[in-house]
Formats: structure tokens, sequence, C-alpha cells
């Protein structure tokens, strides 16, 4: 049976984007049931132009007002599906948010996902970007996920092989762009005795021994792991809630192990990571920053002057002021190095 739920017209969606783009929906409706997506179904919303989903409003960007529908994704719970000795499988529903995913499962003493504390948004997105931060992607613990088709009405399941996972990709994110709406995702997590810490990305063993954790002698705890990202995370990356952004909008781009050596020659530190298929990864920050572009600003938005990765909006900057930044940062990059960056975070028409 099909559940009612309100349709709002010219919708103000400021307050639905960490960007804080000031842009409208031609409707909205805030979804907390698969019976109220249902409904809008039959309604035929879905039918002229795919509608856009949000969740938490992270890693977009709107460009323009939308001349659709909009679905905010508020489903909400929690079911243990299964667990042994050493894991426990836990799905939630899609419009939980992420970093209250982390905490809570640290909280049960439920590990994997602790270096992944403190991203934007919503359990939902997270296939869709493949979230990763220090060494850890969501893939190493993704069991499945369930969608609802747009078209048909039918809940399909997702497995980790259906998923196409690749860096901050997935099949979300190309053939079924726009098709459907992740209901809830499903995630195997350790169990004490069992966890595997990962501390050999980025600050984290530096933040650990600061923190007098290893120094002291004692083994790290995924909570210890967790205070620690987020100890990085905002020494480097600005509120939403006081300055507008959406946290890394570049992918680190892969480059042939070839290109890297030759630029070596010039840039002997460049810092780098292995990646699959022989690729070497190259921390867009630091080309970025190498590039003349960190703290730059152009009118209402930049280029953050503590983590050149996060282009930010200062007030009143529209999508196309920001596009207009990212390509002159591709452009800027690109000669420098011979390298193009490509944006991680979705721009929305």
């Amino acid at each position: 049976m099909q559940t009612p739920v309100a349709v709002l017209n010219h919708y103000n969606l400021q307050p639905f984007n960490t960007f804080g783009i000031r842009a409208y929906a031609r409707q909205i409706a805030f979804v907390s049931s698969v019976p109220e997506l249902d409904y809008l179904r039959e309604l035929g919303l879905y039918e002229l132009e795919a509608p856009l989903v949000l969740g938490g409003g992270s890693n977009m960007l709107l460009m323009n007002d939308l001349d659709r529908l909009v679905i905010v994704n508020r489903l909400r719970g929690r079911t243990i599906v299964a667990e042994d000795s050493a894991t426990i499988t836990v799905r939630w529903a899609a419009g939980e948010v992420w970093h209250q995913v982390v905490m809570d499962s640290i909280a049960m003493s439920w590990g994997g996902i602790e270096n992944l504390a403190l991203i934007p948004g919503c359990i939902g997105a997270a296939p869709i970007q493949n979230i990763g931060a220090y060494g850890v992607e969501l893939k190493d613990v993704f069991v499945q996920a369930d969608a609802y088709d747009l078209r048909t009405g039918e809940i399909k399941t997702f497995s980790l092989t259906d998923c196409q996972f690749g860096y901050r990709e997935s099949i979300f994110k190309q053939a079924l762009k726009g098709k459907v709406l992740i209901t809830s995702v499903t995630l195997r997590l350790s169990k004490p005795g069992f966890h595997q810490l990962k501390l050999g990305y980025g600050a984290i063993q530096e933040t650990l021994e600061n923190n007098g954790v290893i120094v002291s002698g004692q083994l790290p705890t995924i909570n210890d792991v967790a205070k620690a990202v987020i100890s990085i995370r905002q020494s480097k990356l600005p509120d939403p809630a006081v300055v507008g952004n959406a946290g890394s909008f570049f992918k680190n781009p892969e480059i042939p192990q070839s290109q890297f050596e030759a630029l070596t020659h010039t840039y002997p530190t460049m810092p780098h990571y292995p990646a699959p298929h022989g690729l070497v990864k190259v921390p867009a920050g630091w080309l970025i920053e190498q590039a003349g572009m960190k703290g730059y600003r152009a009118r209402s938005c930049g280029v953050h002057d503590k983590q050149a990765l996060v282009l930010v909006n200062y007030g009143s900057a529209t999508g196309a002021e920001l596009i207009a930044l990212a390509e002159l940062v591709i452009d800027r990059v690109e000669a420098k190095f011979g390298i193009r960056l490509t944006p991680e975070v979705n721009w929305i028409s």
C-alpha cells in the first residue's frame, strides 16, 4: 500500500548541500519509507527525468536550479544480519549519517571503518563513491546494498562484485546513475580480538604517537585510530557549517610508473603511493599546492589555505564560479606536471 508523502514546490536547497549553494528544486519530497517511494512513483514523478537523491548533500556541487524532483533520503534503522566469533554483519538504512555509523560501531567494538571517521554524508552515498580515507575503502567491509528501482519499484540487491567498485567509482555512478535509490547498506565488521588496524597511511602513526598511545606501549584501539583520524581531518578540513565545501574536490590521480619516474627528476620529493595495475597514485593536494593554487581566492570562492584539495564557498559563490575555479586548478596543474585532475565531487544540473 502506497503511503502519501508531501511534495513541496520551488524549494531552496541551500540547507541541503554542504557547499551552501543557493539553488531551487522544482519539487522536493522527504522520504522515510519505501511505500512513500511507491507513492511518488504512482504519481508519475520519476517518469520525465530521474530525481536527484540527497542524503547529507555532501560530495556534490549544484550548478543551477533543478527542474526536477529532489528526494531527501530519511530512511532510518539498523539491523544485525549475522555474526560469528570474529565478525558481525550489520545492515543500515541509507539515510543514517555515516559518521554516526562509524562512532556507533566503535561504541559496539565493531572494527573496520574507524579510518573513515568524519567523512560527511549518509551511508546510502557510501557505495556510490566507494568512499575511502587513510588506506581504507568501503569495499573492504562491504557485503551488499539494496536499491529501489525507480522505474519498476522493485528492490534489488547488489553484491560486492555487482557494484563494480573502483577508485571513487561504482555502478551507481555509471550504468545505474539516476535509475535506482539505495535503501540500505550491509557491512561486515570485525569483533574485538580480530581488528586489523591500518596505521600506515597519512599521519595516523604520528598522531597516535603524539597522543601518547604508541609511545606508552599501549596497542592502539579502533577508538584511538578514529580519534587520530578525526584530529587530522579537523586540522586540515574546514567545517561545512562554517565554510561551505564538499571535502576533497579532486581525485588523487593515478599515473604510469614511467611518467612518475620522469617527474621525479624534477620533483624528487613528490609524495606517492602504489596503485593497482602498476600505476602510481600522487596526492592531488600536493600537486595543487605546488602549482601555486593553495589559498587562491576568486570572488566568493577559493582553494582552502590548509588543504589545497578542498574548494570552498566563502558565502555567496555560485555553482558556475566554483566550476570556473575548478577548471583553473585543473589547467594550472596540467600545465606544470602534465597531469589532468579529475573531480571527485559530482556536478549536478
